[in-house]
């Protein structure tokens, strides 16, 4: 599982909340909802066009949609 914590907080940054970002990517804001919830994936085009919408910065990737999530058992 990922940990989508640094992509929540520039999502906020940048378009204030999941909807509006939602419908900048062009997916309803359930299926967003989905893969910030790892319960679908990012493909690498929605990978691309988030970066670019959130100027995330090519070698920033893996820290917005790679970064393991820590389970505390």
């Amino acid at each position: 599982m990922f940990s989508y914590s640094k992509l929540l907080g520039a999502i906020k940054e940048k378009f204030e909340n999941n909807g509006n970002f939602a419908a900048a990517m062009n997916i309803s804001e359930h299926t967003l909802s989905k893969k910030l919830n790892n319960k679908s994936s990012f493909d690498q085009h929605e990978i691309r066009k988030a970066c670019e919408l959130l100027n995330i910065a090519p070698n920033k990737i893996k820290d917005y949609f790679f970064e393991i999530k820590v389970q505390n058992d």
